[in-house]
């Protein structure tokens, strides 16, 4: 059980530096990230918070990644849930950059930001985001290369957003290219290797905790 929760925690603690990278770009208001375009579009469109769009998109992709016959796993759904969450609270905090120079450091501190969030949500081993989950399922479906299939995603996401009015600039392009950079160097400097994670499902959580709390007055 101290294993399951210190995972938990990581997994938040993942949840809320992602949220909080994801604020900082969009306060750098010099063009967002491909679904941050389509969030702040819709939130401007619908009059809702940016975090409240996005967790119903996640709901929305969920339910479709399920109907999809798609596994999920317990970090499927809190990163649905926290994200939305987080952003909403740390929205408040930071402020707007003031011109340029300012905008472009805090995309590149959002953007890495976002890269140590990934590495303590992805090492909890919980299960991928309700984003990945559709790339995965549109690769499947489509037998296209997965990262084909993550580029039109972003894409169309990127255009529906901008058409609604989401903000689209210099920084939706330096995101889409050097978030990768910060995930790799981010991962390097915590020796972290994403391809030894072994993601659990919703379905081998229960198992663990049923076995866990099974053995619990035996010690």
């Amino acid at each position: 059980m101290k294993i399951f929760f210190a995972r938990l925690l990581s997994l938040l603690i993942g949840l809320f530096f992602y949220a909080s990278g994801i604020v900082i770009t969009i306060k750098a208001n010099i063009g967002y990230a491909p679904w941050d375009v389509f969030h702040v579009g819709l939130a401007n469109r619908t009059g809702l918070s940016i975090g409240t769009i996005s967790i119903l998109v996640g709901l929305l992709i969920v339910t479709t990644v399920t109907i999809l016959k798609e596994k999920l796993g317990l970090g499927t759904i809190l990163n649905m849930l926290f994200i939305g969450l987080f952003i909403d609270i740390v929205f408040r905090y930071i402020p707007i950059a003031g011109n340029p120079v300012i905008g472009t450091i805090m995309l590149v501190t959002g953007l890495f930001t976002i890269a140590i969030g990934s590495y303590f949500y992805m090492r909890s081993a919980f299960g991928v985001g309700p984003r990945d989950n559709l790339m995965v399922v549109l690769a499947r479906k489509t037998r296209l290369p997965v990262g084909l299939c993550r580029g039109v995603i972003e894409l169309l996401v990127t255009i529906i957003g901008w058409i609604l009015g989401g903000m689209v600039g210099f920084g939706t392009v330096l995101s889409v290219i050097a978030i990768g950079f910060c995930i790799q160097i981010v991962f390097k400097l915590f020796r972290f290797d994403v391809t030894s994670v072994q993601h659990e499902t919703l379905r081998d959580t229960y198992t663990t905790l049923k076995k866990a709390m099974a053995l619990k007055p035996q010690n």
